[in-house]
């Protein structure tokens, strides 16, 4: 788990392709990997990974075809910046909110427009995903926990503070940069437990009615 907050920009330093699927090696940077022991899960752009091989100042993980497809790791390249998180631990102050490192879909920036000192992105997600984007909602662009300011459809909007420009990827991208979406967990739960089908031993399941009784609703 993770909470979305980047703690360094790091680099692919090399991609070795294996049947199909790949071994990354990625420089950290300013990134401390001093408590970071083999088979830790680390974030890459937002993508949940496992340390296979340690460095003083790099790390080893395969990537998985399933990965590979529903991310955009394969379009990574030597040399690309990537944005770096380590797992959270019991006393990791959570600045942001709880991020699997599951990446649901790939999105695309369509307009990058300065605000005061901050810029605005407007951002297009895939339509499948639009029903679990919320105004003023939590979202996870590129493993950056952010507040969702407006949504239209599957369009949103968001703004990014100079700070998380400077010490994230999101500096680099520009209109028609494709990234890595991740929705709040909480509303992929709740519409499971809306459809029923995780059925209480009563077989009632979960109704609008339960909700209300239950306090969850107004």
């Amino acid at each position: 788990m993770f909470t979305g907050i980047i703690l360094a920009i790091g680099h692919i330093a090399a991609i070795e392709r294996k049947a199909g699927d790949c071994r990354i090696k990625i420089n950290t940077g300013k990134l401390s990997l001093a408590d970071v022991a083999l088979g830790d899960s680390i974030a890459v752009n937002g993508v949940c990974l496992t340390a296979v091989e340690l460095g003083a100042h790099y790390f080893c993980a395969d990537v998985s075809n399933e990965t590979l497809t529903k991310t955009l790791m394969n379009s990574l390249t030597v040399g690309a910046p990537v944005n770096l998180e380590l797992a959270l631990t019991p006393t990791t102050r959570m600045g942001g909110h709880i991020v699997s490192g599951h990446v649901d879909g790939v999105g695309q920036v369509l307009e990058k427009k300065a605000d005061g000192r901050s810029f605005c992105f407007k951002i297009k997600a895939p339509a499948q995903l639009a029903k679990y984007i919320a105004q003023k909602g939590s979202i996870c662009i590129n493993g950056i926990s952010l507040t969702v300011n407006d949504v239209s459809g599957a369009t949103f909007s968001v703004n990014i503070v100079p700070h998380t420009l400077a010490e994230t990827t999101l500096g680099f991208a520009t209109a028609g940069t494709l990234v890595n979406l991740e929705v709040d967990m909480l509303s992929r739960y709740m519409e499971r437990l809306m459809q029923g089908e995780a059925a209480a031993v009563d077989q009632g399941g979960v109704t609008i009615e339960l909700l209300q009784k239950s306090g969850f609703l107004g």
